[in-house]
């Protein structure tokens, strides 16, 4: 029952296109106009696209040849991380004004748990209002944001008003806001589930929750579980202030096809030299390596070996890679390699969460 569980008050805040609305705030001329974040070159891939591109169908994750045919006056800017660093740093400065209960989930959003804040104000929604306008105002960006009384449901209705508003889901509002969803809104069902659930007559929260938790499990494997739980407004996950990485990797796109595994070994040997200086940096190592290979026709292979030890040296890094590598044949020629390691040294055990009943369902949001 969701009257059985910790009503929290939870914001969940998420910048406008922020990389291409960095861009657009470091040059006025910018402003107005489509642009797109990386992606140029005849190999390149959009990292972000402001609201203007995104009109035209341009988007993250999209070839920059395909971007520029969609949107013929399309502006390419470089990334530059370093900036948006910067800015989050800022943003956050904010948050932490209100509470310290703040888990980034990335440079452009974050949850905050403003259940008891710094401010002692009784609406959540206010909260998230003013921030969005100190957001603005201190930084000179737009950011929208989602409050409910779990991170699940802040997170979905964070993007409901984009960009720059806000939605507030109140705790009675909970379950018919739900039943009432289009089963692509749901955090955490990708475009491969969605397909896979409409193929199960599954299209809103309803037709969801109509299965039962067997049901779900059968078809959907463990996320079954999270589906049953989640459209019945269960998710006791807190925010947590220290979030624990749980990988740390490097990519890199070659500008031609890479059909020899001699120069496959020469970016690899850059690659793990990365993956070292970020895991130094973090003060991290990692027992899992995963070799990420994507083919010339864009297809995506991933190889894996768990070591008996912990590793964060270049030398250890690149061997490893090496043996994946040659684990089996190539399918292909080979445009982009990538190294990550998982199962670090962080990782601690998880505690079950303890619920807290009988707490009533209204309360000031």
């Amino acid at each position: 029952m969701l009257s059985d569980l910790p009503i929290r008050k939870i914001i969940h805040v998420d910048m406008d296109a922020f990389y291409a609305s960095v861009a657009q705030l470091d040059n006025p001329e910018l402003r107005g106009k489509p642009i797109a974040v990386g992606g140029s070159g005849r190999r390149g891939v959009i990292s972000a696209a402001s609201y203007e591109a995104r009109k035209f169908g341009v988007k993250s994750a999209m070839s920059g040849n395909l971007a520029a045919k969609l949107c013929p006056e399309l502006i390419f800017v470089k990334t530059d991380f370093e900036r948006y660093t910067e800015i989050s740093k800022k943003i956050r400065t904010i948050f932490f004004d209100y509470t310290n209960l703040v888990e980034p989930l990335s440079l452009d959003e974050a949850y905050l748990d403003v259940t008891e804040n710094k401010k002692g104000h009784p609406s959540a929604s206010l909260i998230a209002k003013e921030i969005r306008q100190r957001i603005f105002t201190e930084v000179g960006l737009t950011a929208s944001a989602g409050i409910s009384i779990n991170k699940f449901i802040a997170k979905v209705a964070s993007d409901y008003h984009k960009p720059n508003g806000q939605k507030t889901v109140n705790p009675e509002e909970v379950l018919e806001f739900l039943e009432v969803l289009d089963i692509r809104k749901f955090y955490g069902v990708g475009k491969v589930t969605a397909e896979k659930m409409y193929q199960k007559g599954i299209f809103t929260g309803i037709d969801l929750k109509n299965k039962s938790l067997d049901y779900l499990e059968n078809h959907f494997g463990k996320s079954g579980a999270y589906y049953y739980h989640v459209v019945r407004g269960i998710h006791t996950s807190p925010v947590k202030p220290n979030r624990i990485r749980k990988s740390l990797a490097a990519e890199r796109t070659f500008s031609e096809n890479l059909s020899s595994e001699i120069f496959m070994l020469e970016k690899l040997n850059h690659i793990s030299e990365e993956v070292a200086k970020r895991l130094a940096k973090n003060k991290v190592a990692g027992k899992t390596m995963t070799l990420k290979i994507k083919y010339s026709d864009f297809t995506l292979q991933t190889r894996s070996k768990t070591l008996p030890y912990y590793v964060s040296d270049k030398h250890l890094i690149l061997e490893t890679a090496k043996s994946l590598l040659y684990q089996e044949a190539l399918h292909n020629s080979v445009r982009l390699l990538g190294i990550s390691l998982s199962n670090l040294n962080t990782e601690t055990k998880k505690v079950p969460e303890k619920k807290s009943l009988s707490v009533q369902l209204k309360i000031d949001f």
